[in-house]
């Protein structure tokens, strides 16, 4: 997972799978915060790394919180809204026509992380190499 930390490679893990982010990152570059930061930043930060402490797990959605100052339950996202996380206020130019969110979406998910790794060796049997 570590390997895939660039803008045109992003992998990340989460709740013990691998995720391939490459084809939300490269389809939503061009979307903007109202402050003109792009929502796909937070992904490309964190490529190649665990993001498990964005999520519940219990419900493998991001985590939430009750907001003190608007008394409002809204996502827990310190490092910043990124791409299918709805803005914390109402808006009219949230674009909602994904089906599922990235972080719900099997068809993005590569395998599950190792407990521990472990060392392999490769032997051709017909040439003797290894």
């Amino acid at each position: 997972v570590s390997m895939h930390n660039k803008p045109s490679d992003v992998w990340v893990s989460f709740l013990g799978n691998v995720y391939d982010l490459t084809s939300v990152v490269s389809s939503q570059s061009r979307e903007l915060e109202s402050d003109g930061s792009s929502l796909v930043f937070p992904l490309i930060k964190c490529a190649g790394t665990d993001i498990s402490h964005w999520f519940d797990e219990t419900t493998g959605d991001i985590k939430k919180y009750v907001d003190p100052i608007k008394n409002m339950k809204t996502y827990y996202i310190p490092q910043g809204r990124f791409v299918h996380v709805p803005p914390a206020e109402p808006v009219s130019d949230w674009d909602n026509s994904f089906e599922v969110p990235w972080w719900k979406d099997a068809t993005l998910k590569v395998g599950k992380l190792s407990a521990s790794t472990r060392s392999l060796r490769v032997k051709n049997v017909l040439t003797g190499h290894e």
